[in-house]
C-alpha cells in the first residue's frame, strides 16, 4: 500500500480530466501534428488547441492571451524574465531588488547575473516570512532597473501582498517579476490590479503536467525581454522550439479546472489543515514557521522541538512529506529560506513541511496525524 501523500508543494498528480486532455493529443488518431505546420489540417488543430490552452491560462490570471509565452517550466520562466529584462534594459541600470527566500531558479539566477555585471540587493524578510515594504522602499536606486518577489513561498506557503509591491515598484518606475508557481490555482490573480509585468507559472504545481511552464509577458506598455533560446522563432521570438501540444493542452485543462474549483479547493482544504491542526495540537514542543493569515493552507512548515526531522520521516512509512532542509548525499545545507526567517540550524533540522491539495481527503488527515503524533512522542 503506497503511504498518504502530503508533499503538494513538490508537486501535484495530475487530474484525471488533464489527463484526458492529454492522451487526444498523442497518437495517430489524435490531434499529434506539430503547431507551427499550420498549412494542413494536422498542424491546425494543433495550434487551435495550444491557443485555446493560452486562453485558458490567460484567462485565470486576467491577461490577454498573447501576453503568455510558453516554456519547459517555472524555472525557464523565471531564467527568461530575469536573463532576459536583465539583458535588455542594461543600458538603462544594473541594480536587480529580490528577497532572500525566494526560489532557487530566482537566487541562482541572480547570482548568474551578478557574476556579468549587475548588482543585486537581497531583502530579508520579517519573522513571519513577509516583506517589509519599507525595506523595498527603501532598496531601490537610480539604476534599480527589476524587482523579483515571490507571491507564495514554496517552504512555507506564506502569502506576499504583490498589489502593495506592485505599487511601490511602479513608484520607481522598475519593471516587477512573480514568480507565480506556487499560487496560480490557489489564490485569486488579478494582473490587471497587480501591476506585475512578468509572471511566471508551472503546470505541474496545479494538477498539470511536468516539463511545461508559462510566462506572462506585458504588452501595455509593453516589456521587452531578450531571448535565451534561438531558433525558429517560436513564441513571439522570445522562446524557440517545436511547442509541446499534449502538454501544453494539459496546462491549459488544468488552469480551467482551477479557475472553476478555486474556491471549492480552497475550502476543502482549510478544512484538512485545521483537522490536521487539531490532531497535532496535543503536541506541546510543536512551532509552526509562518503566518496562518497569510499563507495558503496547503502548506504547513512544522518545527517538533528537539525531535530530528529525518529521523521522523524515516519512522514515517506511512506518509509521503519532505524536510525543511535541502539534503544531498553529501553535505546537508540548511534551508535558506527559514534561515532567513530567524530558524536556528538545530531547529530546522527538526523541521517538515505537510502539503495537502485537491485529492486530499479527511481520512488521510486523520491516519496521516496520529501518525506524526505517535512518531514525534516516540522520538
Amino acid at each position: 500500500m503506497k503511504p498518504i501523500y502530503l508533499d503538494y508543494m513538490a508537486t501535484t498528480p495530475v487530474d484525471p480530466r488533464v489527463k484526458e486532455k492529454m492522451m487526444q493529443c498523442l497518437d495517430q488518431d489524435g490531434i499529434f501534428g506539430n503547431p507551427a505546420s499550420s498549412t494542413h489540417s494536422y498542424g491546425y488543430e494543433a495550434m487551435q488547441c495550444v491557443e485555446k490552452a493560452r486562453e485558458q491560462i490567460a484567462h485565470l490570471v486576467h491577461a490577454a492571451p498573447r501576453e503568455i509565452i510558453f516554456t519547459s517550466g517555472a524555472t525557464e520562466s523565471d531564467n527568461l524574465a530575469l536573463q532576459g529584462a536583465a539583458r535588455f534594459y542594461a543600458r538603462q541600470g544594473n541594480h536587480i531588488i529580490t528577497m532572500s527566500t525566494e526560489h532557487k531558479a530566482v537566487l541562482d539566477t541572480c547570482y548568474y547575473l551578478s557574476q556579468h555585471g549587475f548588482e543585486i540587493t537581497y531583502l530579508e524578510p520579517e519573522k513571519n516570512g513577509r516583506l517589509d515594504l519599507e525595506n523595498l522602499h527603501n532598496a531601490f536606486r537610480p539604476e534599480t532597473i527589476l524587482v523579483s518577489i515571490m507571491h507564495v513561498n514554496n517552504e512555507t506557503g506564506i502569502i506576499q501582498d504583490i498589489e502593495a509591491v506592485g505599487k511601490i515598484v511602479k513608484e520607481h518606475d522598475a519593471l516587477f517579476h512573480v514568480d507565480a508557481a506556487q499560487s496560480a490555482g490557489k489564490v485569486p490573480i488579478d494582473l490587471s490590479k497587480m501591476m506585475a509585468d512578468l509572471m511566471s507559472f508551472s503546470g505541474h504545481k496545479i494538477y498539470g503536467p511536468k516539463g511545461i511552464g508559462a510566462l506572462y509577458v506585458r504588452r501595455k506598455p509593453r516589456v521587452c525581454l531578450e531571448a535565451m533560446i534561438h531558433g525558429g522563432g517560436h513564441e513571439q521570438g522570445m522562446r524557440s522550439g517545436t511547442l509541446a501540444t499534449h502538454q501544453i493542452v494539459g496546462m491549459g485543462e488544468a488552469f480551467e479546472i482551477a479557475e472553476k474549483e478555486l474556491e471549492k479547493d480552497h475550502k476543502h482544504i482549510l478544512s484538512l489543515r485545521n483537522e490536521l491542526l487539531k490532531i497535532l495540537n496535543e503536541l506541546n514542543y510543536l512551532k509552526m514557521n509562518g503566518d496562518l493569515n497569510h499563507s495558503i493552507p496547503g502548506c504547513l512548515n512544522l518545527t517538533f522541538e528537539n525531535v530530528d526531522a529525518e529521523m521522523l520521516l524515516l519512522s514515517l512509512r506511512e506518509i509521503a512529506v519532505s524536510t525543511g532542509s535541502a539534503c544531498s548525499s553529501a553535505n546537508i545545507s540548511p534551508s535558506h529560506v527559514l534561515t532567513a526567517m530567524g530558524l536556528s540550524p538545530k531547529q530546522i533540522q527538526s523541521t517538515i513541511r505537510l502539503s495537502m491539495g485537491r485529492l486530499t481527503t479527511k481520512k488521510e488527515i486523520e491516519m496521516a496525524g496520529k501518525c506524526l503524533v505517535k512518531n514525534v512522542k516516540a522520538l
